[in-house]
């Protein structure tokens, strides 16, 4: 699923889709699509709304011998589970539907398996997070019928509760954004109406007492939908490079957790710490970056500095300015005296 527009991510995402954003260096939908072949998934295809057509350029280098990739493009917003809807003549075998805007190591091998031991007709990944309250959590039983239970991390789903307060927390397990729904699901979802799968068609199925299954995933999750998010996911796959599944583009990483690529000209003292240098990006000399993601063809001047920010493809940032979580989209240029700067 790949029809979102990203607004928070304005203006990155003027110009792209949000699964087109680069984590480094790599569109995020690349994740979610590795994740997808390693469990042995041959047949993949986007359903793409906004800004489709670059979807449809980077798409079409998925195929290979052994693996077949495409889009399909809807033109009226169907909603998550809408979307998957106009594919139902395709849908003759279970599914696996994932989110095209998250950063996750998924054992899809290991949860299609889950869903067929359990016998179920939906299964859901699940992500484990401190803090439940700005989340839909989701609470599991071991049995179809039995009750919840707030330390299960694996079992049939009973309860859902979207942004729950502090007391009404029944668990700390989220809706991840990986399903895995055999045809008949599919086919309650209404045809030619906007409809999602957590707001519509999952509660709908516990309504049904249909059995739904599932599995807390290790590794890593981010939805990457704020500025902030996105640098964060960027940091944590730099920290924790040697034990995910997700290839590092060719660079280096250097002792203050900043990666930098082998094709990216970095000036005299300058000074970085947990920021990335993508592909064919210059920094200027005696520039300081903190906590700072360059983006492919971007560029730095000197005696610059920079914290919290983010720059586009081909953004510029001139000579001699400081500035502090500044966004800037592609081509985007930011002068000593901008008024973006206050």
């Amino acid at each position: 699923m790949a029809g979102g527009q990203g607004s928070r991510l304005r203006p990155i995402t003027d110009a792209r889709p949000k699964p087109m954003v680069e984590v480094l260096g790599r569109p995020v939908i690349d994740f979610v699509k590795d994740s997808m072949v390693q469990g042995g998934v041959d047949s993949l295809i986007v359903t793409t709304g906004y800004r489709g057509e670059m979807l449809a350029a980077h798409v079409e280098q998925w195929n290979t011998e052994s693996t077949s990739g495409r889009i399909n493009q809807e033109h009226t917003p169907m909603g998550t589970a809408g979307s998957v809807r106009l594919l139902m003549d395709e849908i003759t075998d279970t599914v696996i539907i994932g989110s095209g805007d998250s950063v996750a190591s998924f054992d899809v091998a290991a949860l299609l398996q889950a869903h067929k031991d359990s016998g179920a007709k939906a299964t859901m990944a699940l992500w484990e997070v401190e803090d439940p309250s700005p989340f839909g959590i989701v609470g599991l039983s071991n049995s179809e019928e039995g009750d919840v239970d707030g330390e299960l991390r694996e079992g049939y789903i009973r309860k859902f509760k979207e942004k729950p307060q502090p007391e009404e927390a029944f668990s700390n397990v989220i809706n991840a954004g990986l399903y895995i729904l055999e045809p008949e699901v599919m086919a309650l979802v209404p045809e030619g109406e906007k409809y999602d799968f957590s707001k519509n068609l999952f509660p709908r199925l516990l309504e049904m007492g249909w059995p739904m299954y599932a599995k807390a995933i290790d590794g890593v999750w981010f939805d990457v939908g704020s500025p902030t998010e996105l640098i964060r996911a960027q940091h944590v796959l730099i920290e924790q490079r040697n034990t995910l599944p997700f290839p590092m583009p060719d660079g280096s990483v250097d002792g203050n957790g900043s990666f930098v690529s082998n094709s990216a000209h970095i000036g005299s003292n300058i000074e970085l710490h947990k920021s990335v240098i993508a592909t064919g990006c210059s920094v200027g000399d005696r520039s300081t970056l903190l906590e700072t993601v360059l983006m492919e063809g971007a560029s730095v001047g000197s005696n610059v500095s920079l914290s919290g920010c983010i720059l586009s493809p081909g953004a510029i940032v001139e000579d001699n300015v400081s500035a502090v979580n500044i966004v800037l989209g592609d081509s985007e240029c930011l002068k000593t005296n901008d008024n973006r700067l206050s």
